[in-house]
């Protein structure tokens, strides 16, 4: 029998996939009524590998590789790395003329949503900076005469004493 400490790099981690010569065998061996623990020794695959193959070969009838669940993404990671570019140069640039550099750069066709969508994504967001009231001259002599008066102001002096705790801070 295999012990824990043989092979347990050949045991640990995300491998690929496995082929159709190794899965016969699997399927060869549960229809032959060798248990899963068997299996998995005599072929040197982790048990819960040799359980998926068996469950699957069960529910489908086949042990083929499915063909992957959703819509292919539309983006390749060569594009993304251009959006990302093309967004740091420019960060005002608006999502439609995003989409028309992109066209022409790279021969994507995408619509100005879908290139929200991917910089959301990547952690880019669209948001209006805060308005700030600009201060005239006008403003700025009445505004120093009321900001001198109250420059030694405290909590206790201006707040009521039901609001303000008696603590010295």
């Amino acid at each position: 029998m295999q012990t824990a400490s043989t092979n347990i790099g050949e045991r640990m981690g995300r491998s690929q996939e496995l082929s159709d010569s190794k899965r016969g065998p699997v399927i060869g061996g549960h229809l032959g009524n060798k248990s899963i623990r068997d299996i998995s020794w005599l072929l040197n695959i982790p048990r819960s590998t040799v359980s998926g193959i068996i469950t699957k070969w069960k529910q489908l009838g086949t042990t083929a590789t499915q063909p992957p669940s959703g819509r292919p993404r539309h983006m390749t990671g060569r594009g993304q790395r251009m959006l990302k570019r093309t967004v740091r140069r420019s960060r005002q640039l608006s999502a439609e003329s995003i989409a028309k550099d992109l066209q022409t750069w790279c021969g994507l066709q995408m619509s100005p949503t879908t290139v929200r969508r991917e910089l959301h994504g990547m952690g880019f967001h669209g948001r209006a900076a805060a308005s700030k009231p600009s201060i005239t001259k006008c403003n700025a002599k009445r505004r120093m005469p009321w900001c001198k008066a109250r420059r030694h102001w405290t909590l206790e002096r201006y707040l009521p004493d039901c609001i303000v705790p008696s603590v010295k801070f």
